[in-house]
């Protein structure tokens, strides 16, 4: 099964808008949309695997050669800085990386006066990176769960999160204050795998960029 290509996508959108974009380049894997408990899924006649995994572990699994190519979010990439080969912006899954705080603090605040300040994110590595090009002095507190909630208890006063309407900000009395990164979801792909099966990912990811380039 060396000749076979395998891709982890993770659950949820990603998967679906990916599924598409592979339907367009004659890629069939609508068996992925199934209400199937199965992690592991396979065309033998395209000699395609994929494997449905977290978001966050797409870029170990292609890292480490599990995975061929992995679809993922520019924000894990980001946070997590794995070795990997980045060849295309896949344009959906868009959102933004942002820096937010209460409506009230928000009223009086300049950033560019902030020089020690305390911040809960899913992101540890990329916001330290952020504030540290700054000159800004942070203290992280690392969440899993919703961030919005941190400066209502007075955990922090300020989070970094992605946002997309910003309806929830709003919903919780925060507002955006600086953007760290535009997000959006990118192909990787491991550096190993190119080289050992050179023409089928080049011939895949060229048939994503052309279709990407016409869409």
């Amino acid at each position: 099964m060396n000749d076979w290509i395998t891709i982890a996508i993770p659950k949820g959108r990603i998967l679906e808008e990916s599924v598409e974009l592979f339907g367009r380049i004659g890629i069939d894997c609508r068996e992925l949309l199934s209400d199937s408990r199965k992690l592991i899924f396979e065309n033998a006649e395209q000699r395609m695997r994929y494997m449905i995994v977290r978001a966050t572990d797409v870029p170990t699994y292609v890292e480490y050669g599990s995975a061929d190519l992995g679809i993922v979010g520019k924000d894990t990439l980001m946070e997590q800085g794995k070795d990997l080969y980045e060849p295309l912006d896949l344009k959906f899954g868009y959102c933004r990386m942002m820096v937010a705080e209460p409506v009230n603090l928000a009223k009086n605040d300049d950033p560019s006066g902030w020089s020690h300040i305390r911040i809960a994110t899913k992101y540890p590595h990329v916001a330290e990176t952020y504030f540290a090009s700054k000159g800004i002095q942070v203290e992280i507190i690392k969440l899993y769960g919703s961030i919005e909630l941190a400066p209502l208890v007075g955990l922090s006063e300020r989070i970094v999160d992605l946002v997309s309407t910003g309806e929830t900000l709003r919903q919780n009395g925060l507002v955006e204050v600086e953007s760290i990164a535009e997000i959006t979801t990118r192909l990787i792909v491991n550096r190993a795998s190119l080289k050992t099966k050179y023409e089928r990912i080049t011939h895949i990811i060229q048939g994503l960029e052309k279709e990407l380039q016409s869409a």
